[in-house]
């Protein structure tokens, strides 16, 4: 039971940390890293109540209920019927943003050997090569996505311990608080986990502590990941100039302009070598469950099977629209993620909230667990999502 424990926590983690990460140093550069730090922890706090606000309503319930047939059974239809349009656009956005990221990481890598040409050659080659791999089936991404995960957690470890050295302190205290606004979303997405909490109560088979456990310690690793890396970047790269983070943000190529500005820093080939191949590997393992995700959804949702004709219109339907998405915005990393930042408010934070409520207020099923906080903490979250939502739609 302690491996599944232990698997659990890195599944938080791991569903966490993915091409986000990228995002995060240059989307908050410009508030500085105190305004960053503040910002990390308050968005941790509430995605992570979000998060035991969903475990809480999933107790109450039979085993493999999924999020969807959770809001039915505590809002009724109308609130399924909104949590299935988030769920979906969620997906959507997310997909739409990896493939923004890869479509900058192929065009980065073409570069180097003179063969970048458009960047729709660049988007069309990501999405067709990386796509083929969620076609094949998730046996085929799950060896995919190990062998890619065990390499980005060296790869970022390494890079760690080689970049640190280099922090000055004076960059550190660079930027305006008030410049968090817009990158607010950027950060609550990369909490994301929440997801996967009615698979992971089947898995530990409904053992609480363990659940608690995965939940907290899963996401404080994510926490922890998120600082350290803002740490490093924001302590290394100018805020302003060519190479500064603010125009990195702007510049509609903020994965490739991030790993160009820390290899021409560094200027080492090694370190130059391990930063493409992190960039790269966080945008593809967070393209792949994310595509495999929203794959079975369309297949479930819209009572398709994954074979003959069917499989045609399962995969039409899970890359077409991000593909044009992205064809049609070729820079919208940071603004698909900010997007996907709103959604993860609703979907997370505000409907967990509600579902919690109503079922307190119902007393309907199991109380083994019961967030705590009470009611404070309820209304608590309830209005930081109303607040978040209004930053959200305010920055977008």
């Amino acid at each position: 039971m302690l491996l599944r424990l232990i698997g659990c926590t890195l599944m938080v983690a791991g569903t966490s940390i993915g091409a986000g990460l990228l995002a995060l140093p240059t989307a908050t550069a410009a508030s500085g890293f105190l305004t960053t730090t503040l910002t990390l922890l308050v968005c941790w706090v509430f995605m992570t109540a979000g998060a035991f606000y969903i475990l809480e309503v999933s107790l109450k319930l039979k085993q493999n209920t999924n999020l969807i047939s959770m809001a039915k059974a505590s809002l009724g239809l109308p609130g399924q019927i909104i949590t299935l349009c988030v769920y979906l656009l969620l997906l959507y956005a997310l997909l739409s943003a990896y493939i923004a990221g890869g479509s900058d990481v192929v065009h980065m890598l073409l570069a180097k050997v003179h063969l970048a040409k458009y960047k729709v050659l660049d988007t069309l080659i990501f999405t067709l090569i990386f796509a083929a791999i969620v076609i094949r089936g998730v046996r085929t991404v799950d060896w995919t996505n190990r062998l890619l995960m065990t390499v980005k957690l060296g790869t970022f470890f390494a890079l760690l311990v080689i970049i640190s050295p280099h922090i000055t302190t004076h960059q550190l205290e660079t930027g305006s608080p008030h410049a968090i606004w817009p990158a607010v979303m950027v950060v609550i997405t990369s909490f994301g986990f929440a997801v996967i909490i009615p698979s992971l109560r089947s898995y530990l088979n409904d053992n609480v502590k363990h659940l608690r456990i995965a939940i907290t310690a899963g996401s404080f690793i994510a926490l922890a990941c998120y600082w350290l890396w803002c740490l490093v970047v924001q302590g290394n790269l100018p805020l302003h100039g060519s190479n500064g983070l603010i125009q990195i943000a702007q510049s509609g190529s903020a994965v490739s302009g991030l790993t160009n500005a820390l290899s021409q820093m560094l200027n080492r080939p090694s370190v130059t070598f391990a930063v493409h191949l992190f960039a790269s590997i966080s945008v593809l393992t967070s393209f792949l469950a994310v595509a495999l995700s929203l794959s079975d959804f369309l297949a479930d949702g819209l009572k398709l099977k994954k074979q003959g004709n069917d499989r045609v219109k399962v995969y039409a339907a899970t890359f077409l629209p991000p593909l044009v998405i992205v064809l049609v915005y070729p820079g919208a990393f940071i603004q698909a993620l900010a997007f996907a930042g709103i959604l993860c408010v609703i979907l997370l934070i505000l409907l967990p909230a509600l579902m919690a409520y109503r079922m307190r207020e119902k007393h309907e099923g199991d109380v083994r667990f019961e967030t705590p906080g009470g009611k404070t903490l309820l209304a608590t979250t309830g209005l930081a999502a109303i607040v978040l939502l209004v930053i959200g739609f305010w920055t977008f």
